[in-house]
C-alpha cells in the first residue's frame, strides 16, 4: 500500500507541473480578438527602448563558473564520506 501511495504522489506531482507549465506556456491571444474593445483596452501604446546586449560573444566565464560549481557540489562530499568508506 506504501508503494502505491508513493507512486500515485509521484505521478500527481509530474501531472500537476505538466499542467502548470501547460498553463503558463498557453496564449491567451484568442480571447482577446474575440473583443476589440478589451484589446484596446489593454495594449498600451507606449514605445520601450531597444535593450542594450552587454553579452560579449564567445564569452563563456559564466559556463565556467556554474561548472566549477557543480563539480564542487559532487566532489565535496566524496571527500567528506573518503575516510568513512575505506
Amino acid at each position: 500500500m506504501k508503494k502505491f501511495l508513493r507512486r500515485a504522489l509521484m505521478v500527481g506531482i509530474c501531472l500537476s507541473l505538466a499542467l502548470l507549465s501547460a498553463a503558463l506556456t498557453h496564449s491567451s491571444d484568442v480571447a482577446l480578438q474575440a473583443a476589440p474593445t478589451a484589446t484596446a483596452l489593454l495594449l498600451q501604446s507606449t514605445t520601450t527602448p531597444q535593450a542594450q546586449d552587454m553579452s560579449e560573444i564567445g564569452s563563456t566565464d559564466g559556463i565556467v563558473a556554474m561548472v566549477g560549481i557543480i563539480v564542487l557540489i559532487l566532489i565535496v562530499p566524496i571527500f567528506l564520506r573518503r575516510k568513512h568508506w575505506m
